[in-house]
């Protein structure tokens, strides 16, 4: 019998789907692909941006320009449009995500100070999430990740679980990027496969489990 393995679904939340105050370009095609993989698990887990109202990210709290960057802390800090804020729509899942696979939710960004790409921990590496105590504690050696947005939070949500030493697939068509910069995308996949994640697609990964 393999090795148990986890989807990790990544800040499939209003406030990056259509209409949201950060929207993903074309980010709402990924729900459907969501859905259809999550049966094919051991487990799934679903991550949250969840951000306090004064959020050191948000351009609105420092009378900046969303795409500025500031050094905050220790780290340099994009800043973003007021997004995922705790207690809004915003911050909900998708309503079209079938939630009833979900076995964890793994919040992120909740300290004011300092933001939080990754599903596992915070931008300096300061502190972690619940999240890979959790795989830990569930045997799960492999993790399938997709969402939002590619060139961020799946990206370094990969790093992440590759020096974890979990191997890691992405799931190519299951992610869409905000492309700040042309090409972002293009080339956060190329990061992630040269640091050692698999690159597959939801019907690869399909046949795959078929094929078991």
């Amino acid at each position: 019998m393999g090795s148990k393995r986890a989807l990790i679904l990544v800040d499939l939340q209003n406030d990056f789907c259509a209409g949201g105050s950060l929207e993903v370009p074309y980010g709402d095609e990924v729900i459907a692909i969501a859905n259809r993989l999550q049966p094919l698990f051991d487990l799934v887990i679903a991550t949250k941006d969840f951000h306090p109202a004064d959020h050191t990210s948000f351009a609105s709290n420092h009378s900046a320009k969303v795409g500025e960057v500031m050094h905050l802390g220790e780290i340099n800090q994009i800043l973003w449009p007021d997004h995922c804020v705790q207690g809004t729509r915003g911050a909900e899942f998708h309503p079209g995500l079938d939630i009833q696979f979900i076995h964890k939710i793994i919040f992120k960004g909740t300290d004011k100070n300092i933001d939080s790409y990754s599903a596992f921990f915070d931008n300096a590496h300061l502190r972690h999430t619940e999240l890979q105590d959790y795989l830990h504690k569930e045997n799960i050696k492999e993790v399938y990740i997709m969402g939002l947005a590619t060139d961020y939070c799946v990206k370094f949500s990969c790093f992440d679980a590759i020096q974890l030493g979990f191997k890691t697939v992405v799931i190519v068509d299951g992610c869409r990027g905000v492309e700040l910069k042309a090409g972002d995308s293009e080339n956060a996949f190329k990061e992630m496969r040269a640091r050692g994640a698999v690159l597959l697609t939801s019907d690869q990964l399909s046949m795959e489990k078929l094929c078991e």
